[in-house]
């Protein structure tokens, strides 16, 4: 037996046209990229070019703010090879700390710092011997965490051996390892040890075939060294994300911004080799991208950046996620945001705990919403009882390289200076801009005139008045002549 559905009473003459009009394509469309002219929804042969020009163009935008984290970690690799740092058992570090010659993303001048790569392809299975009482930290190649070392991973600071396998690896997994296989063949590492540059030189790092007679590590003062190890913002900048491609396995990035990637001609065992007109496309789509973060950056728009209501000071991880993931969803501007301010990428930052780890905050204007100007003068105002067990520093960064201002080899104020000044109610009045003014040199950071420039506040070790925000940084104020 069938059964008759009742027929509906459908679509009136009007709601069809009205629907067609939802599905359709007007004859001359008015873009961005130009004006495209159809025939009944075909393009027409003098707008096609035009139209994949458009295309191109917004994959290249897309593939530029989707893949700064790996474009920063081959400037990286490829700055610390210039200073000498050009194999894993050679380590990087910053003695006493970092000035402000290198150019490094967000640099603190106030922590020693050890840096290098691995190379799983060349060495196979690597170990690292990780200093005690250390914050350590494995990021894969494309700038995804792979393994805390120190107090923040397993070995709770007493010092371990961690063995990292290269992906795919079906070898020995002998005893006695924190064990991690990677993504990636490259990989970035870096040490922080409190007790400093000897600390420091207590790592090891050597192949697992040499564990019974472990060879003496390399180490290489990078503190004061004029390298780059800042991404591009043109045409170079995909050269550096095909350079990362091509070295490491399909497997290593996901299918959505591989096939970003692959759409420009950048995919593994193929060389990039784009004709003029894509390679100035993408020059002009690394530009607009650049454009793009930088306002992601300086003038977030994101609720969740702001800490605290009315405030210009912003969270440098916005949503508490250091995989930038909330619902399920990836925050996409969060990531950029991120990675082009900053490296190292690792739970432990996103998650601050009371009386460890590191909280940070940054802003970019005045308090009248003015860009800041290295050729005014500013105060800022830094309340008493700072909510930090260790110590507060702030330091001022280059707004164009996001690195170290390079007004002094040391841009910064710290609580542990000795000559710091405080105010009679304990909190500190902190000057800013081309000169000191008379008495207040050592609360004083100096900038640059016909430069911009922008304050980053580390908290060492937050207490609870920074978590129940009881405690608020005021703006910073311009001194009016």
């Amino acid at each position: 037996m069938t059964i008759e559905a009742t027929t509906g009473l459908g679509l009136t003459t009007q709601e069809l046209a009205e629907e067609l009009a939802h599905v359709s394509t007007p004859d001359t469309l008015t873009t961005p990229f130009g004006e495209f002219e159809f025939f009944d929804g075909v393009p027409k042969p003098q707008s096609v070019q035009s139209i994949f020009d458009g295309l191109d163009l917004v994959r290249g935008i897309t593939a530029f703010l989707n893949t700064v984290p790996g474009a920063s970690l081959v400037a990286m690799r490829r700055g610390l090879r210039t200073a000498g740092v050009d194999s894993p058992d050679k380590i990087g570090y910053t003695d006493p700390r970092c000035t402000s010659t290198p150019i490094f993303l967000t640099p603190n001048t106030e922590t020693t710092y050890g840096v290098t790569f691995l190379d799983l392809k060349a060495w196979g299975p690597t170990v690292i011997e990780a200093p005690p009482q250390s914050l350590c930290v494995v990021d894969d190649f494309w700038f995804r965490y792979v393994a805390d070392m120190g107090i923040a991973g397993p070995d709770r600071g007493a010092g371990g051996k961690f063995l990292f396998l290269p992906p795919g690896y079906d070898g020995e997994r002998p005893d006695g390892y924190y064990m991690y296989e990677s993504p990636t063949f490259t990989n970035f590492v870096v040490i922080r040890a409190l007790g400093g540059v000897p600390a420091i030189k207590q790592s090891r790092i050597y192949r697992l075939s040499d564990a019974a007679a472990a060879p003496e590590n390399t180490f290489v003062n990078i503190g004061e060294q004029a390298i780059n190890t800042v991404h591009a913002n043109d045409f170079s900048f995909f050269e550096e994300v095909g350079q990362l491609v091509t070295e490491e396995p399909t497997t290593a990035l996901d299918p959505e911004r591989a096939g970003t990637l692959a759409s420009l001609g950048i995919h593994h065992g193929t060389p990039f080799a784009p004709d003029d007109r894509l390679r100035g496309i993408l020059d002009n789509a690394a530009q607009i991208g650049a454009a793009m973060a930088r306002a992601t950056l300086y003038a977030a728009r994101d609720p969740q950046s702001f800490r605290w209501e009315g405030s210009s000071w912003k969270e440098g991880f916005v949503g508490g996620s250091y995989e930038f993931l909330n619902d399920g969803a990836r925050n996409l501007n969060a990531r950029t945001l991120f990675h082009y301010a900053a490296t190292v990428i690792t739970p432990a930052m996103a998650h601050a705990q009371v009386g460890a780890g590191s909280a940070y905050i940054y802003t970019a204007e005045d308090a009248d919403g003015a860009l800041l100007d290295g050729g005014s003068t500013y105060t800022l105002t830094v309340p008493a009882n700072a909510p930090a067990k260790n110590f507060w520093a702030i330091d001022a960064y280059d707004t164009q390289t996001r690195s170290l201002l390079q007004s002094t080899a040391y841009p910064a104020v710290s609580s542990l200076a000795e000559d710091i000044q405080a105010e009679d109610d304990g909190s500190h009045v902190l000057w800013f801009g081309p000169t000191a003014p008379e008495g207040k040199e050592s609360n004083w950071i100096p900038t640059l005139p016909g430069k911009s420039w922008w304050p980053l506040l580390r908290l060492y070790g937050p207490l609870e008045p920074w978590f129940d925000m009881t405690w608020r940084l005021p703006e910073i104020t311009r001194v009016h002549d």
